[in-house]
């Protein structure tokens, strides 16, 4: 059978499984699943046990943010204060390691959690050590050197998906020698003019993991013509979180209005083989109705 007709048959298949009509399914199987800032929705925001129950749960990825406290510790933060999800007040680098130890991350109610303090990198690295999940590192350009010798220590750096949003000019100025030894996964807006050559120059000069893209319309070519990104290897990443990462095509539309079809199919048959979601329980759920996640 020829390669063409192999095709064919592959993508009527896929079709079939999502229901949707095979002109517009351009996606690969499986699909991963990326839990963004852990199980949020069942523990505090980026804990320790949060990661762990997203594991569990058989993600894919675990998103993750990073800050560095006063005595140079890289933990796990979103926010620039630890205002909102802790019992503290003010900025990572206001407090030593063991200082920013002693309060509490929040629950979904707003109430301290018990057994939650803020984790250090280090300890979610070794936490998901051996487990296959890899961890998506946030906010984590200015710490790339620090972040790079705690995956070395802790022998988990294949495991670590290092991104930014800059271009590959100004990656390799910063850090010449590291971009060569890591995971690594653009984000680019699609929105803002030279998108294209932006991920251009990067399938230039180095071979990336994925290519996070955003976009708050969804009119993009590139979210139909995407060829000459995943026929290098490189994979394609798209949010299902806010409506203004994806245009519109979100978690809250296939959950809260039950359309997956302009959701979490639109996302797939637009080229995703990565998902990130604030859903990841009911994400896995449904790709693995479609035989799109083990």
């Amino acid at each position: 059978m020829f390669p063409c007709e192999m095709k064919t048959i592959y993508i009527l298949l896929v079709a079939i499984l999502l229901q949707m009509p095979a002109c517009y399914v351009v996606a690969q199987s499986p699909i991963q699943v990326t839990a963004h800032r852990g199980d949020w929705r069942n523990a505090p925001e980026n804990s320790l046990t949060g990661f762990k129950y997203a594991a569990a749960m058989g993600v894919d990825i675990v998103e993750l943010d990073l800050k560095k406290t006063s005595d140079d510790e890289i933990v796990i933060m979103h926010d620039e204060t630890i205002d909102r999800t802790t019992n503290g007040k003010g900025k990572p680098s206001d407090y030593t390691l063991s200082d920013i130890k002693k309060f509490r991350l929040k629950n979904g109610l707003g109430r301290p959690a018990a057994y939650d303090p803020i984790p250090t990198l280090r300890e979610v690295m070794l936490a998901l050590k051996g487990t296959g999940v890899k961890v998506n590192l946030d906010k984590s350009y200015p710490y790339y050197n620090e972040a790079y010798a705690i995956l070395n220590e802790t022998g988990t750096l294949k495991q670590a998906i290092f991104k930014s949003e800059v271009p590959y000019d100004t990656l390799k100025k910063k850090y010449p020698q590291l971009i060569n030894n890591i995971i690594y996964m653009p984000v680019v807006n699609l929105d803002k003019p030279g998108a294209k050559k932006i991920i251009a120059d990067y399938l230039k000069n180095m071979k990336p993991y994925a290519f996070e893209l955003t976009f708050t319309r969804d009119t993009s070519s590139i979210l139909t013509n995407h060829e000459f990104i995943t026929k290098t290897g490189s994979k394609i990443w798209i949010n299902s979180l806010w409506a203004s990462l994806n245009g519109g095509h979100d978690d809250d539309l296939a959950v809260e209005q039950d359309n997956k079809k302009d959701s979490w199919d639109w996302i797939i048959t637009h080229g995703a083989v990565i998902i990130q979601t604030d859903r990841p329980q009911l994400l896995l759920e449904y790709l693995r109705k479609k035989n799109l996640h083990n």
